[in-house]
C-alpha cells in the first residue's frame, strides 16, 4: 500500500483510477475499507483516495497526544493532497469523516471542488456531548474495543442489513483503542461548523440513512438547510453506514452528483 510521509505523519492510503479526484474520509472508529464499494464503482471514471486516517487502520498515530483534533485530521488530508500533487478535490466524508471535511473546507476552500457530508452534522459538542465522549475514551482505554463493537453495531448498521455487519463489526474490533480514545477527545472540541458551511460556494450533496440515529434525518435536513444550492439524499433502509449497507443506492447518489460538477465545470 502507498504511503505519505511527513514530518509529523504517515499516511496510508489506496490511490485508483484517473481523472478528477476524488478523496473519500472514512469516519470512526473505521478505516479506509469502509470505502470499499466506492473504491471500486467510482475508481472507473475517477482517481479515487482513501486514506486510513491518522491512527486508523495501518496509519499509525504518529503522536503521544492524549487528543487528536479534528485540525490535525485535515492538515493530514492537505499534507497527502501535496504529496500526490492534487490541488483540488471532490471531497467526501461520513460521520466524524465528514467533520473532517468540514475542517478541511474551512481552512481549504479553494482545494474542495465539490462536498459531500454523509451522516454527520456541523454543530460545537454540547457540554453534555464532551463528557459523554471523554467518558468513552476512558472506557475504551481499560476496556479495549470489541464490547463498544458489540453494543453499537445494530446502530451503525440496521439489523436488516446483516449483510454488512461483518465488515463493520471487524473495522471496529481492529481499531487501536489509544487512537480511538485520542479522536474521541480531540472530536469533542470541535469548532461550529455551520457558518463556514452557510458561506460555502462550492457544489454539496448531504446524505443520511433514513434509520440513523446517530444523525437523524433531521440533522441532514438542518445542514442541508445551510448550505447554499446544496441536495439532499435520504437513503431507505439504511443506517448511520449506507454507502456500505445500501451501496447500490448511495452510490446513484454520488454519481449524479459528480455527474452534475462535469456538466457546470
Amino acid at each position: 500500500m502507498p504511503v505519505s510521509r511527513t514530518a509529523t505523519a504517515e499516511t496510508h492510503y489506496e490511490d485508483r483510477g484517473s481523472g478528477p479526484v476524488l478523496l473519500l474520509v472514512h469516519g470512526h472508529p473505521f478505516d479506509r475499507t469502509m470505502w470499499s464499494p466506492q473504491l471500486d464503482r467510482f475508481s472507473r471514471t475517477h482517481r479515487v483516495i482513501a486514506p486510513d486516517l491518522r491512527g486508523y487502520g495501518s496509519t499509525p498515530l504518529a503522536t503521544d497526544a492524549k487528543a487528536v483534533g479534528l485540525d490535525v485530521f485535515a492538515e493530514d488530508l492537505a499534507a497527502l493532497l501535496d504529496h500526490l500533487g492534487v490541488e483540488d478535490c471532490v471531497l467526501a466524508g461520513l460521520s466524524m469523516g465528514g467533520q473532517i471535511a468540514m475542517e478541511f473546507h474551512r481552512r481549504h476552500p479553494g482545494r474542495v471542488r465539490g462536498l459531500v457530508l454523509a451522516d454527520t452534522f456541523p454543530a460545537a459538542e454540547t457540554e453534555e456531548g464532551k463528557e459523554a465522549r471523554n467518558a468513552m475514551a476512558d472506557r475504551l482505554l481499560a476496556e479495549g474495543m470489541r464490547g463498544y463493537a458489540d453494543e453499537v453495531l445494530d446502530r451503525m448498521v440496521a439489523p436488516y442489513n446483516t449483510h454488512a455487519a461483518p465488515h463493520v463489526h471487524r473495522m471496529m474490533c481492529a481499531t487501536d483503542p489509544v487512537a480511538a480514545a485520542a479522536a474521541l477527545r480531540g472530536r469533542a472540541e470541535r469548532p461550529d461548523y455551520r457558518e463556514s458551511l452557510a458561506a460555502a460556494t462550492v457544489p454539496a450533496l448531504v446524505v443520511v440513512g433514513r434509520d440513523d440515529t446517530y444523525t437523524p434525518v433531521s440533522d441532514a435536513e438542518e445542514t442541508h438547510a445551510l448550505i447554499p444550492g446544496s441536495a439532499l439524499v435520504v437513503v431507505e433502509r439504511a443506517a448511520h453506514l449506507p454507502n456500505l449497507e445500501r451501496p447500490e443506492e448511495f452510490d446513484a447518489a454520488l454519481e449524479a452528483f459528480l455527474r452534475s460538477l462535469e456538466r457546470t465545470a
